[in-house]
């Protein structure tokens, strides 16, 4: 059972790693509500994984940190596990499957970490990440499925909070669940009657589909704008799901179409880079995607990491 405290004591020990990252208006959106948009892609890493990375990481005893620490990323989770591990002077290696674009593997590696392409999938490279940790008794620093780094990821919730109090809707990218489980908690144990609205992409979105299952199920892992979302929950899940089931309102989904779409409202309105996964939480409100928008809204902008090809051909219309 994560507490108030716990969150509330992880954002003062992480703060001098990590970013308190703005809150901005947004006039594009704000019509009959206020909306404003939490910059998590102005974190040091372009992400909110880096709040949770960092707590885990100062949770280790030095036995466990002087053995270097292995992850399994798509990407942010392994940058924030690359940039945390180097500023505390822990060894890392980061996992990645082969879906993963190559850029993100390239912006792991210059921030010191030895980066492995394992399997076709993030299931793939887990299983085997899995197996290394255990048969070298390394600490794996798993993306969402544990205590400290949801901790980590629920102080975004109290400096949302903290910044704009009269909040009533808070809407959240959401994969493996990390993030939201965390936000939640932090929003929830202090205004419980926020609601707080996960969004997906409509290619294999595996916490939605597991919550409409009632257990974690496996799902496809396919080619999407919002990469970030992909993967499974996995079936041995033991926090996230029951904290999503929980504590999370509404759950809706975004297609490709409309990811881009958002890519480009948050660059032309908003005159900020957003990855495909950030840009859904602002498509939930233009598009009416919920019936639960109060008139004081939060749309969490997760990260900011997108391929600058990538960025350009969405720009120009060309994707999807």
């Amino acid at each position: 059972m994560i507490t108030l405290q716990q969150i509330q004591d992880a954002h003062k020990k992480i703060l001098p790693y990590v970013n308190y990252t703005p809150l901005i208006n947004s006039h594009f959106l704000s019509k009959s509500n206020k909306v404003k948009l939490k910059l998590e892609n102005f974190q040091i890493t372009g992400s909110f994984k880096l709040r949770g990375a960092v707590n885990k990481l100062l949770s280790l005893n030095e036995d466990d940190k002087s053995k270097g620490v292995i992850a399994v990323s798509t990407g942010n989770h392994g940058k924030g596990v690359a940039y945390a591990s180097k500023v505390l002077g822990i060894q890392s290696t980061i996992y990645m499957s082969s879906m993963v674009p190559e850029y993100r593997k390239e912006a792991i590696e210059k921030l010191g970490a030895k980066v492995e392409i394992i399997g076709k999938n993030s299931d793939e490279a887990d299983l085997y990440a899995k197996q290394i940790a255990k048969e070298k008794n390394i600490p794996l620093i798993h993306p969402f499925d544990d205590e400290d780094i949801i901790i980590g990821q629920g102080t975004v919730g109290l400096e949302m909070l903290n910044e704009f109090p009269e909040v009533d809707t808070v809407i959240i990218p959401t994969s493996g669940g990390g993030l939201i489980s965390g936000i939640a908690q932090a929003i929830k144990l202090q205004k419980p009657d926020t609601k707080i609205i996960a969004v997906s992409m409509e290619r294999g979105p595996s916490m939605y589909e597991s919550l409409k299952e009632g257990r974690p199920v496996d799902v496809e892992e396919t080619e999407t704008l919002a990469d970030c979302l992909g993967g499974s929950i996995g079936l041995d899940n033991k926090f996230t799901f029951n904290i999503v089931q929980k504590y999370v309102d509404d759950f809706v989904l975004v297609s490709e179409e409309k990811i881009a779409e958002g890519i480009r409202i948050n660059f032309l309105e908003h005159k900020i880079v957003s990855e495909g996964a950030a840009a859904t939480s602002v498509m939930v409100v233009k598009e009416k995607l919920t019936s639960h928008l109060g008139k004081n809204i939060i749309c969490l902008i997760c990260g900011g990491n997108i391929d600058s090809e990538l960025f350009n051909k969405v720009l120009s219309y060309a994707h999807p």
